[in-house]
Formats: C-alpha cells, sequence, structure tokens
C-alpha cells in the first residue's frame, strides 16, 4: 500500500518526511477556480477531494490538500507578480486574517475530507520591511505571499490553531481521515 501526496507542494512534502513516511509525489492538475458564491471552506475542501481522486491507483492511499489565505472576506490566492505579493502583505500587516486548508484522503472509492482553519495575526510592517521581503522571492509561490515557517515568520504575532494548516497540511487530521477511508493509519503513518 502507497502513500501518495497529489501535491506538488515542497512545504507539504516536507511536512511528510518529518514524520518520517515514505511515499510518493505525484501532483494533481486540474483547474482550480473558484466557483460564484463557493464559501474558503468549501473551495479549499472541493480541490483538496478533487486533487485526491485525481491521481494514483486503487490501492495507493493519497493526501490531497489546498490552502486559501482569507482576509475580511477576499480569498488571497498566491501572488501572480511582486506588485500583488507588496499588495497583499501591505492588507495583510497589522490585521488578523484565517487560513483554511481543506484536506483529503483517499483510497480506491472512498474518499475523507476536512477543513481546518487557524487564526493569523501579522505585526505591523513597514514598506521598506515589505519590500525587502518580497524581494527575497518567497512570497511569490505562497497563498496570501508569506511563508509561516520561512522569513515570513517574522512577520507573524500570534497564531490561534494549527501551524500546519498555514503551512499547507494539517496533518493532525490524517489519523481520522486515513481510518475513515478503511485503512489503518499506524500502517501508513508508521515510520521508514
Amino acid at each position: 500500500m502507497n502513500l501518495v501526496l497529489a501535491s506538488g507542494s515542497p512545504r507539504r512534502a516536507e511536512l511528510l518526511t518529518r514524520l518520517g513516511l515514505r511515499f510518493e509525489v505525484l501532483p494533481a492538475d486540474l483547474d482550480e477556480t473558484r466557483r460564484p458564491d463557493e464559501s474558503p471552506g468549501v473551495y479549499v475542501e472541493r480541490l483538496a477531494r478533487e486533487k485526491a481522486q485525481a491521481v494514483g491507483g486503487p490501492e495507493d492511499v493519497v493526501v490531497a490538500a489546498d490552502t486559501a489565505v482569507v482576509s475580511a472576506g477576499l480569498i488571497l490566492g498566491k501572488p501572480a507578480h511582486p506588485a500583488e505579493a507588496r499588495s497583499m502583505l501591505l492588507r495583510l500587516q497589522g490585521e488578523k486574517h484565517d487560513v483554511f486548508t481543506g484536506i483529503a484522503v483517499r483510497r480506491g472509492e472512498e474518499i475523507a475530507s476536512a477543513v481546518d482553519v487557524t487564526e493569523v495575526e501579522m505585526l505591523p510592517m513597514t514598506d521598506d520591511e515589505v519590500e525587502a521581503y518580497v524581494d527575497t522571492g518567497e512570497p511569490m509561490d505562497k497563498a496570501g505571499s508569506y511563508a509561516l515557517q520561512g522569513r515570513g515568520g517574522l512577520f507573524v504575532s500570534t497564531v490561534t490553531g494549527s501551524p500546519f494548516t498555514i503551512i499547507g497540511l494539517p496533518v493532525h487530521l490524517l489519523p481520522r481521515l486515513i481510518r475513515a477511508v478503511g485503512v489503518d493509519p499506524e500502517v501508513v503513518l508508521a515510520p521508514v
């Protein structure tokens, strides 16, 4: 029984590696456009489920996730260019926002999913700090334009909830979801 990560995110792979797991990376390639009037939680859970269904064989245990940063009801995805990253960071600085991560686990026809939400409070940032951070390049492939586990963590004052949800894979939900698809979590999550 193979564990498959349906994501090309190096951060998600790093989390599974830190757990000591052996897994295969098979990124799911699908349209991630948000549907009209789709709430953030419904959006990330739908994408996680679609990604889990898109890759892997019938005996694989496939793990997929999707993350969205939400500020005052607006979903902030990955910035398309540095100016957009600056704009997002200026919007988030000195304020609280929520990070939603949908996670899905599939084996064969069975699929289980959940959404976890973590509140983040950012410190106030000067224009120079925002510019210097954007110049590192780190914000460019991150929802909301920051990485908690990287230099972006320097600007986070408070986290209420799981930091793993912010990083993009709420690992604390894995045992329950694996069990829900009929697999003993100890078999899949046993360290190599």
